[in-house]
């Protein structure tokens, strides 16, 4: 190590410290701008988007961070020998602290939209070249935290014991504790109620206009999120009572849509329902595109949505009115896939897990890591499910049951 090139590797230090710190400023300026978005309104400017994978970004701010450690605690031994590891670990962890978290973070909370627009000009084309790498250590981790996530219990059923258990007597449902009502608006976020993207109705723009038209003719709702090709590219909400005139004689054009629409209000989908119901109120808005930290569209959120939380428990608990459930002679139920696990807890009493998937399709293809081609059974808690049908890659129908007889289910309509 006698001829250690010292003023090159300094160099090279300094240059990995400045673009961690800009790593570090465009990933929280990513952030920012994207907690703002509750607070979009028409006359606000388009919030700028990440163009490259957010991932990729976080693999070279580490792989800089680390480098810089590295070739810090060469330099600190050729130079202090023995002390040289601590006198690296203090100078190297200070300047990293500085000018590669706190002061970047400082400049992207002032500056965001100018930040943003330089990473993407400056890192577009190299962060998806590096993005292969990135996904590679992403999956790695996902593969080693996969034995620490609670997952159902797979049973396969003979036919004696399937048809043993559907013929076994069945007794009263327990009575479902009414919901706290506004009082858990804390504790529930947007996420938890959102109609999933999947099942949201919107405007196609990449549609013919006769088309268009004739799908508003037998629409029924206000508003409708009006997209290209994808919700994830929506432009603008449509409010469907300012073209109805035009539907009749089909004079509705593509600028008349648009005129009537207004900018999309989006939603991180972590914000509490409490929260929201006041972002409501102070936006003047009624539909929000939820979104995820990615920035990518999960599905949307309505003033109406909310004040069924708060009003829940003043309805009847015992009605059988979502449309999703088709109780059965035999007592069990028969539940559609799209069926979201709250709604299903509430209405029936029930304790399906709901801390991660959001509806029973989810559920299930969580617990089985795969869709089923085939009638499976499967429990998960107290409750059996036998899937009955399929469709387009997701779980259309299942027969559920609870195993404990006190809760058997509902009698048929």
């Amino acid at each position: 190590m006698d001829d250690l090139p010292i003023g090159p590797m300094l160099a090279v230090v300094t240059l990995l410290v400045l673009w961690s710190g800009l790593f570090t400023a465009i990933e929280a300026a990513h952030q920012h701008l994207l907690a703002q978005r509750t607070a979009t309104r028409s006359s606000d400017k388009p919030v700028a988007e990440l163009s490259f994978p957010l991932a990729s970004l976080i693999f070279c701010n580490t792989l800089c961070r680390a480098l810089v450690v590295v070739i810090s605690t060469l330099l600190a031994i050729f130079t202090w020998a023995e002390n040289g590891p601590w006198v690296a670990c203090l100078g190297a962890g200070a300047v990293l602290l500085v000018f590669s978290d706190y002061l970047p973070r400082t400049l992207a909370a002032r500056y965001p939209d100018a930040i943003l627009a330089q990473g993407n000009n400056l890192l577009r084309l190299p962060l998806k070249i590096i993005y292969p790498a990135a996904w590679l250590l992403t999956s790695i981790s996902r593969l080693l935290t996969r034995p620490f996530v609670r997952k159902a219990k797979v049973v396969q059923q003979s036919e004696d014991e399937t048809l043993t258990e559907r013929h076994a007597p069945s007794e009263t449902v327990s009575r479902p504790h009414p919901l706290p009502g506004i009082h858990a608006l804390d504790n529930i976020t947007v996420n938890d109620i959102l109609v999933p993207r999947s099942d949201v109705d919107g405007i196609n723009l990449d549609d013919s206009i006769e088309e268009i038209i004739e799908q508003l003719r037998h629409n029924k709702r206000t508003r409708l999120p009006v997209f290209h090709s994808d919700i994830n590219q929506v432009e603008a909400v449509l409010n469907t009572r300012h073209i109805l005139h035009l539907l009749p004689d089909a004079s509705l054009t593509r600028e008349a849509l648009l005129a009537a629409s207004h900018e999309p209000y989006f939603v991180p989908e972590s914000t509490p329902l409490q929260l929201q119901l006041l972002n409501f109120h102070k936006q003047q808005r009624r539909l929000g595109m939820v979104v995820d930290e990615y920035g990518e569209v999960l599905g949307i959120v309505t003033l109406e949505d909310i004040l069924e939380e708060i009003v829940g428990e003043f309805e009847s608990q015992h009605s059988l009115d979502n449309p999703h459930i088709h109780p059965q002679a035999d007592g069990r139920l028969v539940i559609d896939g799209a069926a979201s696990i709250r709604e299903l807890n509430k209405s029936l009493g029930w304790h399906l897990p709901s801390d991660g998937p959001k509806t029973l399709n989810g559920l299930v293809t969580e617990a089985l890591e795969t869709i089923p081609d085939c009638p499976v059974c499967l429990k998960i808690g107290r409750y059996r499910l036998e899937i009955l049908a399929t469709e387009d890659n997701r779980v259309t129908r299942v027969l559920i049951w609870p195993t404990n007889p006190a809760l058997a289910a509902l009698p048929a309509r």
